[in-house]
């Protein structure tokens, strides 16, 4: 995204190295302001005919856009966000330590719904 913005500057229009990193701060710090924080992932439910594929795809692209985001908190916001049945219940019986783990075990309910 820098390097488009900055391939887009017009020709000389940067006059010294203080003039570059005003204009990209001016730029970049927008963007700062906009970062998505941990509670966001709050507002991430399975839909009611949501596929677990499609719901884990969703809210581990939602977990990319969060710098710093710890793994407890990822895996409860993903257990809290997920519709009652049978992964549900199974995660909730036995909590996984790890994203890694969730994605095993998730891998094993996809499969049995796609195959249903």
């Amino acid at each position: 995204m820098a390097i488009k913005w900055f391939d887009s500057l017009p020709p000389r229009s940067i006059t010294s190295f203080d003039d570059l990193a005003k204009k990209f701060l001016t730029r970049f710090s927008i963007l700062k302001d906009n970062a998505k924080h941990a509670p966001s992932l709050l507002g991430i439910k399975q839909g009611d005919r949501e596929s677990l594929r499609s719901y884990m795809e969703r809210f581990n692209k939602a977990c990319l856009d969060i710098q710093s985001l710890p793994t407890e908190v990822a895996i409860m916001r993903l257990i809290n966000g997920l519709r009652e049945g049978p992964f549900s219940h199974s995660i909730s019986k036995k909590h996984p330590t790890t994203l890694n783990e969730v994605q095993e075990r998730a891998e094993k309910y996809i499969n049995i719904e796609e195959n249903s």
